[in-house]
Parts: structure tokens; sequence; C-alpha cells
């Protein structure tokens, strides 16, 4: 159910930073004409940090009864409180989200134990699948592979994004975990290598822009086809690259703005990407075929 491109949706958002309703149901309708093969609203791309609690409940809603299950929908419900998490983990589940994502908790930084206890705890609390995921360059926080191990043994943990761009990993973790679990890349820069090293697919930024790319990258190397869907993968690795020129989302959400897809429209702290990046990200994107 959880394989191939999975897109890491931007919160389209007016001028003002509001929620522009109207463009994230155009953006949904966008990646299902163009074979996404899931989404996960209110990841890191979706500005989950500055997205109150009844915003964060609403764009779950929206998302699950406009894509009313021609796609699967993750929700981010992650946080650095467990209490905030065990909140949001049950409130996706309410409104009838496919799976939830679950970052590690950022800036306290919990050891081995604390992060293992925190997961344990949303496991035991909300009845859905668990995604975990690994991100230490935004959380400051490394979910260690014992860790995952321990963690795969929980009946509602069923796989982990790993964002590490840590090739070995993959590898340690398929060989010590027994059960069924899921492995998704998210980094856009390595993820055809993690799926040939065992993963199933990727939640992807890159996505974004080019969904009917990364489909095709995804559905061909699941389907044996590794060739051509690394020669499509070619073609994308200038904008994988020049989606992190500046902290994601601020690259990827300029670019859907250029492309007319959203409003300008962006949350403090952050800002619109700087102009001297400007040009450079029009030309890559133009140059894909």
């Amino acid at each position: 159910m959880f394989q191939g491109s999975i897109v890491a949706l931007v919160t389209p958002m007016n001028p003002d930073g509001s929620i522009d309703i109207g463009n994230f149901k155009n953006l949904l309708d966008f990646h299902i004409k163009n074979k996404t093969d899931g989404v996960v609203v209110l990841g890191t791309t979706g500005e989950c940090p500055t997205i109150d609690f009844e915003e964060h409940t609403f764009l779950i809603k929206e998302a699950v009864a406009h894509i009313d299950r021609k796609i699967p929908v993750i929700a981010g419900t992650g946080a650095n409180s467990t209490k905030e998490a065990i909140f949001l983990t049950q409130a996706a589940k309410e409104v009838g989200a496919d799976a939830c994502l679950l970052v590690t908790p950022y800036y306290n930084k919990p050891n081995q134990k604390g992060l293992y206890e925190h997961y344990k705890a949303i496991n035991d609390s909300v009845d859905i699948p668990q995604i975990l995921y690994n991100v230490p360059a935004r959380t400051g926080c490394d979910l260690e592979n014992d860790t995952v191990i321990s963690l795969s043994k929980l009946s509602n943990i069923i796989g982990i994004k790993d964002a590490t761009g840590e090739l070995d990993r993959i590898n340690i973790l398929k060989d010590k975990i027994q059960n069924e679990f899921i492995f998704i890349s998210g980094d856009d820069l390595t993820f055809l290598e993690y799926m040939e090293n065992g993963g199933c697919g990727v939640i992807s930024v890159t996505a974004n822009i080019r969904p009917d790319l990364m489909h095709n990258i995804c559905n061909n190397f699941l389907n044996g086809n590794t060739e051509k869907s690394f020669s499509i993968n070619e073609q994308l690795k200038s904008l994988h690259e020049a989606m992190f020129i500046e902290s994601n989302p601020i690259p990827v959400k300029w670019l859907l703005n250029y492309l007319g897809l959203i409003q300008k429209g962006i949350r403090l702290p952050l800002v619109e990407l700087d102009k001297k990046y400007q040009d450079d990200l029009i030309k890559i994107v133009r140059a894909i075929k």
C-alpha cells in the first residue's frame, strides 16, 4: 500500500500566510492526475511546525475526503512532545488517515531509551499504521538502528522513512528485522540507490514539481526496469539538489508559485527564496523534458 513515489506535499497558503484550501485541493488533483502513489500531508515540506492543531486536523480531513481513497494519505503527526504526538495521531485516525508519519522529537534530543518510550507510547495509544521518520540533520536527534529494530516489533509500527542518506543503514536493518517492515527513502538525492538496497519507494520533495517523472522512476524500478528508472532520474538530479538550495520548503514553494500552481505564501520564520537563486531554479525546471 505504501510504496512508489509518495509526495511530501507543500501546504498552499495565501500571501498573508492563511491556508489556501482551494489550491490545496487543486494540488491533490494534480497528483492524482500525474499518478503520484501517495500523499504525505503536514510533513516537513508541509510546514508542520507552524501549523496549529485546528489547521492540522482540518487539512488531514480535507485531504482524506478529497482524495476519497484513490491513493493513500499519510499524516505527519510527529512532535517533540509525546502528548502532542499522541493527540495529533489520534486526530488523524479519527478523520480517516491511512497512516501517520512520526518524526523523531526535535530540539529536546532524547537518548535512545527516550526515543523508544516516545514511540511505544504512541503505538500503545493509537491503533493506526505508524511510520518512523529519521532526519537527524533537521532534528538533531538520530534514531539508531538498534532502536529501530526494537520498535519494529511493536504492533502499529510498520516502517521507517530514512532521510539520513546513509545507505548502509537499510542493509543492517533488513538483516535484523524479521517481520514485514517498510523501508522508504526520505532523500531525493539517494532514493534510487536506497531502493536498490531494498527500499520500496520515496517520500519526495521533487515530486511536488514533477510527480509524473517520480512515479515513472519508481514504477519502472519496482517492475524490474532499473536501467530506465536510472535514466529518467538522471534528468532530475539538478532539481533534486535545487530543492535544498535553501531550507525546504522555501525552494519548492517558490517554484510551485512560478509554475502557477500556488500563491506566494509561506509562514515566518521562513521567507521567500533569495533572488540570487531564482533564475537558476527556472533554468533547471525548464531543462527537464
